[in-house]
């Protein structure tokens, strides 16, 4: 099957994710989509595929003779997309650009679905290669192309946060990997945001407007005090590059008590420690104030910046350099403004940097994806497996 048809494929599949469902994967159309892989995995003739209690997809790319003892290589991706914009009755739109590269979008109603079936679409073309190979191998002298064993996984709920909450990085079995699921071609992600989440309950008192004096505290006012009192110049809309912020995701109330969540974001440790230290300051001086107990500050680390544990191996990040040089692509190493399922992994104990898909706009109707920018991921994933000896080419 051609990387575009199976793209299209696995875009006509709704696999948004719900942060309101207990279950897991949060949403049908998920586990049809791993389904989906499971059996295409098993008819291009993978090894070990195995669709868990969980949902999580698995597989294996036996080590070509003799590269058994070779480190065995992960590549992931998600299935799922972003609640915050639909993704169902995808329409996909191809046309074509200056270059002569086919642009792909969804018709403007709907996300296209990139993030990540872009990453799952070149993950399982790369397998297919990678079987063809050593297909072709058993009835020609031995191959010039030689790699260890190779594991992929497709996990769902990446999106809301759940991605990997249960999966077994020890069962997996992979020495190192890589995510699949980053953007504009060429992108090399190893450092991603500390990530926070803060839930902070405001509680005043109600009256009659036209009885409230010295009796009234509204808590909607209070909140937008709490809010007022973080730098305004820290917040996603003014931040780029390796700049922290703080945003509020959610508002809700009444005079008598409002909800607030904010997510906080930093790469620098010491700083996202500050950022978490000064919400609590902010509360502290509120209910010096108005009185103890007004406002209560909950934080929840969600992440941390995966540079920690991957800048201990920068062989892997060579290896997916100089797999990128080789086919056709120029390395943009960058930090990630967010985070991926490879931060939590990498914290698992298993390494995990991010690779570009030739994606762009995620999560908004303006998604899009390159077919170019996809087919040379897929030949970068190709080149980090292989060992030495002339590499497949599309």
């Amino acid at each position: 099957m051609k990387l575009v048809e199976r793209f299209l494929r696995y875009v006509s599949v709704d696999t948004m994710s719900d942060p309101a469902s207990g279950d897991f994967p949060s949403t049908p159309g998920q586990t049809v989509l791993l389904r989906m892989l499971a059996d295409e995995l098993a008819e291009l003739g993978a090894a070990d595929v195995v669709m868990d209690a969980n949902g999580y997809v698995t597989a294996t790319i036996p080590a070509t003779p003799g590269c058994e003892g070779e480190p065995t290589i992960g590549f992931l991706a998600h299935v799922d997309t972003s609640p915050d914009v639909s993704g169902a009755g995808v329409r996909p739109v191809m046309t074509s650009d200056a270059d002569g590269d086919i642009i792909i979008t969804s018709d403007g109603t709907t996300l296209l679905g990139a993030d990540d079936k872009a990453g799952v679409a070149e993950i399982m073309t790369a397998v297919e290669i990678l079987l063809s190979e050593a297909a072709s191998a058993q009835h020609n002298p031995p191959s010039a192309f030689r790699h260890g064993n190779v594991r992929v996984a497709f996990t769902s709920d990446e999106e809301i946060g759940r991605g990997v909450d249960r999966f077994d990085v020890e069962a997996f079995g992979a020495d190192f990997a890589y995510t699949v699921d980053g953007g504009e071609e060429g992108e090399l992600e190893y450092e991603n945001f500390n990530a926070a989440e803060a839930r902070v309950v405001v509680r005043g008192s109600s009256a009659h407007p036209g009885d409230a004096r010295g009796k009234m505290l509204n808590a909607l006012r209070v909140a937008g005090e709490f809010d007022a009192a973080l730098p305004p110049l820290e917040r996603p809309e003014t931040t780029s590059g390796y700049e922290g912020f703080y945003h509020l995701m959610r508002l809700e109330g009444t005079v008598s008590q409002v909800g607030m969540e904010y997510i906080v974001r930093d790469h620098d440790r010491a700083r996202f420690e500050a950022r978490k230290a000064m919400l609590a300051a902010v509360a502290a001086r509120l209910n010096d104030k108005y009185g103890e107990g007004v406002v209560e500050v909950a934080l929840n680390d969600q992440y941390y910046n995966m540079r920690e544990v991957v800048e201990r191996h920068p062989e892997i990040i060579e290896r997916a350099r100089r797999a990128m040089l080789a086919a056709g692509v120029i390395p943009v190493v960058k930090p990630i403004r967010g985070g991926t399922d490879g931060a939590r992994l990498s914290f698992m104990g298993l390494p995990c940097p991010n690779l570009f898909t030739g994606g762009a706009g995620f999560h908004s109707l303006g998604e899009s994806v390159s077919l170019g920018a996809m087919q040379r991921a897929v030949q970068t994933i190709v080149n980090i497996v292989a060992i030495s000896g002339q590499m497949p080419h599309l």
